[in-house]
């Protein structure tokens, strides 16, 4: 059956619909790539007014102004990171001097037992290609190809003096702009649903509510998870006798919002500062780290991230690696700060694509049509709705 020259303009309509909607959604990305450098304190304030935004509200229930809540909350995070910096920063800087100290013993470890190790195994003459005389002559070999030394240096230099004021811009500025996204963090809200088509606001309250609900769940529940297995590794380790047990923990804390990359790097640390702390094979040491690890990673997988997490996001560990480097990738640190907020949005998003597919013509096909024998109609064939009606009829002359 042809199609009426109505239903024909509503499709072209649909189309040109899809196509605005697709051509904002670019301009968008573009403009985030084009002022990547610039929204990285925004992007953090905004997720730190988000965080703090159920606490104002619970605050205002409670009876007090909003400028009252939100004055409370904003000095409880202050206070949170003074209290962050004056605990962990010294500790920290305690394991940076003790590896800066043990820098030689690394290189006598790795230039005197690490390296003839592998090239007893593989038959590869590496130390040559280390030797700081050879490192030199190659050097001044591609004195000319690289520029010169010195244009390299002055270079680095006003790049990272570049890079060192924008990061103290960067922190000045975002606590300020937490604060007002807290204040206003309610009217913008309000200003966003204002613009949403009226026939489609049911439909994107629900997609804001879901995606609402899996971003707590990671960012806060996340945050959480962090933060206990950085402490459960690091006392494990430094309570064990290691060294730099502080540092490789909080290291292996703070990046397992990657799922099993904290725990991987952590283990592959503790273990090369194990061999070089012991300066051989020291079998009790090793089976402590492999102890310490194996009990974050269960306390993890079986208390921590069921009760504080949970299962709402639904992101498996290649899809969260994917969004991280792909964030990174197109639009670099900013990207990376975004990847998985928005691949948990974009998780809602399919999961709704998914459901609406399943209830489309094009999942379900046609009716299904059946011949039945002694019953002529509709040219011959009976749908399943005059199957039912037939078999009501039958009931009713019995």
């Amino acid at each position: 059956m042809d199609e009426t020259p109505t239903s024909a303009n509503a499709d072209i309509a649909r189309f040109l619909r899809r196509l605005q909607w697709g051509l904002v959604a670019f301009a968008a990305l573009w403009l985030v790539a084009l002022l990547g450098p610039i929204l990285t304190p925004f992007v953090l304030a905004a997720l730190l007014g988000w965080l703090g935004d159920p606490l104002v509200d619970r605050l205002e229930r409670s009876g007090r102004s909003r400028p009252v809540a939100v004055t409370l909350v904003f000095v409880l995070m202050v206070m949170l990171v003074v209290l962050v910096v004056l605990i962990l920063v010294p500790m920290v800087e305690r394991q940076v001097v003790t590896l800066v100290e043990a820098l030689p013993e690394y290189r006598e470890w790795f230039m005197g037992t690490a390296l003839p190790w592998v090239e007893a195994r593989t038959g590869i003459e590496i130390t040559n290609w280390l030797d700081p005389q050879r490192l030199i002559e190659l050097a001044r070999a591609h004195w000319e190809q690289a520029g010169g030394v010195a244009a390299t240096v002055f270079g680095y230099l006003s790049s990272s003096g570049f890079a060192f004021l924008t990061w103290i811009i960067n922190i000045v500025l975002v606590p300020i702009l937490t604060f007002y996204f807290l204040r206003d963090w309610d009217v913008l809200v309000e200003r966003v649903a204002a613009m949403i088509p009226r026939n489609h606001i049911g439909t994107v309250s629900r997609l804001a509510k879901e995606s609402d609900d899996v971003l707590g769940a990671f960012l806060r529940g996340q945050f959480i998870v962090m933060l206990a297995l950085g402490a459960i590794y690091a006392l494990g380790l430094t309570i064990g006798g290691l060294k730099l047990g502080l540092l490789i923990g909080i290291v292996a804390g703070l990046i397992s919002f990657v799922p099993y990359l904290g725990a991987t790097t952590g283990i592959v640390l503790a273990v090369l500062a194990a061999l070089v702390q012991a300066q051989g094979f020291d079998l009790k040491l090793l089976i402590l780290v492999g102890v310490v690890f194996t009990v974050g990673q269960l306390i993890e997988s079986y208390i921590l991230t069921p009760r504080i997490v949970g299962d709402r996001i639904g992101l498996h560990p290649v899809a969260v690696i994917f969004a991280i480097m792909a964030g990174g990738q197109l639009f670099g640190f900013v990207g990376m700060l975004i990847a998985l907020p928005v691949a948990a949005v974009g998780n809602v998003l399919l999961r709704f694509a998914h459901e609406r597919y399943t209830q489309s013509r094009l999942y379900a096909g046609e009716r299904p049509k059946i011949v039945i024998e002694g019953h002529r109609s509709h040219g011959g064939i009976v749908l399943d709705d005059d199957i039912g009606e037939a078999s009501e009829d039958r009931r009713d002359a019995s």
